[in-house]
């Protein structure tokens, strides 16, 4: 009898053991499960009542492609309006490193992006990477589909070719990668990069990228609102000194 109820108390032993252990692994289990919902849940508010500029990321980006648009776009009106809603969107919420190093936490993922007016697509040094991304490629000819502008700078003309929505359009990319771009995509009317630094044709802006990304903003940012809003921008920003920039002046 002695022995049975030995085993019995045994068995309830490693019943209640268990039990603890199936109970704190499920509650690890719901707190990660949590954790992965609350990253990947954008907290940037969207005015509905504005146009919405989404800048695309993906790693090692170069940032003055995404900075430039977002540096003109996010400026208010001399009177102190907002006039767009300016976001960035990659393909998860985890942290994107730019070439240059800095690091951006995404406001949207491909999935949870609002509908956009206007889409920049930028470039990296590593666009052979970029445009077998189809995720990135799919989701490009998904916005361009709802989008009045869609801007590419530098090599980010690679993704517009291969995403095919820019069939008989004129394109301008990186001094020097023009050929390469003609080679790669044919149906694209590809400029000469060495005199062209940014061109429109229809809904689609490109410009050489770097601070030429500033053209392409400046242009279409114009062509959106006025030409006082680009100057005030302009003037925000001081691009009259580098415009004045006396490179023999002494120091």
């Amino acid at each position: 009898m002695k022995t049975i109820i030995k085993v019995l108390v045994l068995a309830l032993f490693v019943f209640a053991s268990c039990t603890v252990k199936n109970s704190k692994e499920d509650a690890k289990k719901v707190t990660e499960t949590v954790e992965i919902e609350s990253t990947q849940k954008s907290t940037k508010e969207i005015d509905e009542s504005l146009p919405t500029i989404g800048l695309l990321m993906y790693d090692r980006v170069l940032m003055t492609e995404v900075t430039a648009p977002m540096d003109v776009f996010s400026k208010h009106t001399e009177a102190g309006d907002t006039l767009f809603n300016v976001i960035t969107i990659a393909e998860t919420l985890d942290p994107i490193e730019t070439e240059e190093g800095l690091v951006v936490v995404p406001d949207f993922t491909f999935d949870t992006a609002p509908k956009l007016d206007v889409l920049f697509v930028p470039s990296a040094y590593d666009m052979w990477t970029a445009v077998r991304n189809e995720k990135l490629v799919n989701f490009i000819i998904e916005k361009n589909k709802e989008t009045t502008y869609t801007v590419s700078n530098c090599g980010g003309a690679q993704l517009i070719g291969k995403s095919g929505i820019a069939s008989g359009k004129k394109i301008v990319t990186w001094i020097g990668g023009g050929e390469q771009l003609q080679k790669d995509y044919p149906d694209l009317l590809v400029q000469n990069d060495a005199e062209v630094s940014f061109v429109t044709d229809g809904k689609f802006y490109s410009s050489n990228g770097n601070l030429a990304s500033y053209i392409s903003s400046l242009e279409l940012l114009e062509k959106m609102t006025s030409k006082e809003q680009r100057l005030f921008v302009e003037s925000y920003l001081y691009l009259d000194r580098l415009k004045d920039w006396d490179f023999n002046e002494q120091k």
